[in-house]
Formats: C-alpha cells, sequence, structure tokens
C-alpha cells in the first residue's frame, strides 16, 4: 500500500504537469484540475492509514463507532482511513499509591501505602466498558494544577487508581495490625508478609477484571500508625518489650539462685537454714534483677542484727 500510495501520489503530480503543459487541451482545463484536486484528495486520505506499532502497544479500531478490532502485532501497519485509532500500551506499569488512612480490624487508625504492578490485558473492555465520568467530577471539583493532571490521566488508568484505593481499605479493615494481649489473630497487617500480599492480589484482581486489567502483583509497602496514635502506640510496644524483658530476667535469676543453693548444698561448702537461705535468695534476686550494678555492703555485725 505504501508503494502504491507513491506511485499514485506520482501519477498525480505528473497528470498536474501535463495538465498545465496542455497535454489535454485546453477545452477540458478546468475539468482536469477538478480531476485531480479529487485525486489528490483521496491520495491524502490514503495517507492516514498508516501507523507504526511500537512493541507492547496496540490500536483498537473503531468504523463510525463500531468495534473492528485490535492491532497488537509490531511494525508499520495500513488500515481503513476512517477507522479511529485508538492507542493502547500494554506494558507492564507501577501504581506506587500514596499511604492512605483505614481503620483495621480493632478500629485503630493506620497508615498504609502500596506498590501496584499492572497491565492492560483486554483493550476492549479498557476502552469500552468503564467511563471517565467520575473522574471528570472530580478534576471539576479540584485545583487547576490537580485538575489538568486528572484530565491527562486516561479512563482505565484513573479506574486502577480508585480501584486500587478501595481494595487496599477492605484489605485493611479485615484484619488487626497487631496482635493483642486479648487477641490471638493468626493474621495480622504486620505480620501478613506474603500471605497478605496474595489476599490484596486477589482483591485487585476481582475488582480489575471489568476493565481488563491484569494485576502482576500487589505488594504493601507502608504501614504504620496514624499520627494521632502513634506516640501511645509507641508506649505500649515499648511497655509490652519491658515486661517481656523482666519476665526472662527474673526466670533466669530464679534458675541462677537455685543452682547457687544446690552447688552449696552439694559441696557441702555451709549449712544453711531456712531464714538464711531466704536471706541469700532476697539478696541475689536484687542483685540479678536490678538495672544498676550491686553496690557491695560490709556487715560488721552477725547476720541477723
Amino acid at each position: 500500500m505504501l508503494i502504491f500510495n507513491v506511485l499514485f501520489l506520482v501519477a498525480i503530480i505528473w497528470f498536474f504537469a501535463s495538465v498545465v503543459r496542455g497535454v489535454f487541451g485546453e477545452n477540458l482545463i478546468g475539468l482536469m484540475i477538478i480531476s485531480d484536486v479529487v485525486l489528490l484528495a483521496i491520495n491524502s486520505t490514503f495517507w492516514i492509514g498508516f501507523m507504526k506499532i511500537d512493541p507492547n502497544e496496540a490500536r483498537v479500531m473503531v468504523f463510525f463507532g463500531k468495534y473492528e478490532g485490535t492491532v497488537k502485532e509490531n511494525g508499520y501497519f495500513w488500515v481503513n482511513p476512517f477507522y479511529a485509532k485508538k492507542p493502547m500500551i500494554l506494558r507492564a506499569r507501577n501504581l506506587d499509591a500514596e499511604p492512605i488512612k483505614v481503620n483495621d480490624k480493632s478500629g485503630n487508625p493506620v497508615m498504609i501505602g502500596q506498590v501496584v504492578v499492572w497491565r492492560v490485558k483486554d483493550t476492549y473492555k479498557a476502552s469500552f466498558d468503564i467511563d471517565n465520568e467520575s473522574k471528570s467530577t472530580m478534576s471539576q471539583q479540584l485545583g487547576t494544577a490537580k485538575a489538568f493532571v486528572q484530565d491527562k490521566m486516561k479512563a482505565y488508568e484513573y479506574f486502577v487508581k480508585v480501584q486500587s484505593d478501595a481494595a487496599l481499605r477492605y484489605v485493611a479493615g479485615m484484619y488487626t495490625y497487631d496482635n493483642m494481649e486479648d487477641t490471638d489473630e493468626k493474621l495480622t497487617l504486620r505480620s501478613g508478609g506474603d500471605e497478605l500480599n496474595d489476599i490484596l492480589e486477589n482483591q485487585l484482581n476481582e475488582r480489575l477484571a471489568l476493565a481488563g486489567i491484569e494485576i502482576l502483583e500487589a505488594r504493601i509497602n507502608y504501614l504504620a500508625y496514624a499520627p494521632e496514635i502513634a506516640a501511645v502506640m509507641l508506649r505500649r510496644q515499648q511497655a509490652d518489650a519491658i515486661i517481656s524483658a523482666r519476665e526472662k530476667i527474673v526466670e533466669g535469676a530464679v534458675g541462677m539462685v537455685k543452682h547457687a543453693l544446690q552447688k552449696l548444698a552439694a559441696d557441702n561448702v555451709i549449712e544453711l537454714d531456712d531464714q538464711k537461705k531466704a536471706a541469700m535468695v532476697s539478696n541475689l534476686l536484687v542483685v540479678l534483677c536490678s538495672e544498676e550494678n550491686a553496690q557491695p555492703i560490709i556487715n560488721s555485725g552477725t547476720l541477723y542484727n
């Protein structure tokens, strides 16, 4: 078609030159010029049908409102010049969503963010099954800069953004941020890991199947308590850590005291009655469990005075 169009254009130029030289006579010169203009218009229309498709790109063909198909092959093509050729990118894309505030299963406000890798799988659904009316309405309510960004965003791109936020809110509301003292959650936002990412990915695939979008990967990349409760929760975590450490220290100290008493009795180092044992246990526990180094005290009297 490219060769034909070039030869057609050369023929039109030759025909015009012939008309100017008077090869066809002066009586028909007006008709010949009109014919040449019509042929030039037809040739120009043919040139509109050429298109170039790069790798992982496509063109959605619409003929006066009727969907005619999608061209996904790479190269240089010619199609009906009257086809509306809507470009569509099939490459994988990233959506790095800003952290949003949601309530977890316990009602605690948390900040959570996600990274989604997606691509267009069904070009027909992405082009015709979703609308951008809500995007336009939102753009009118935003400032000038934000409205410009929203207007430049394609309908299916905006659909991915909105549904990703909705899926993240849904998943975050199903689980608690972390295990509390009175709960025993097997899966939490903090410890969910790959299992929680798989749940999020499934939710996204269900919601975005309507738009012909395929989710390749979805991961939670940010998780923290909301600023209004972050300080309180930090103190709670510190208290839990201190209590856990104290329990471990006491457990170790009791074992050391028990071992010391058994060793003294086994080696016949000294005979201790119950009152002396109690005093020794008290002193050892104070030394072992104290946060500061023990200060030695010299007893100048007896053990009981």
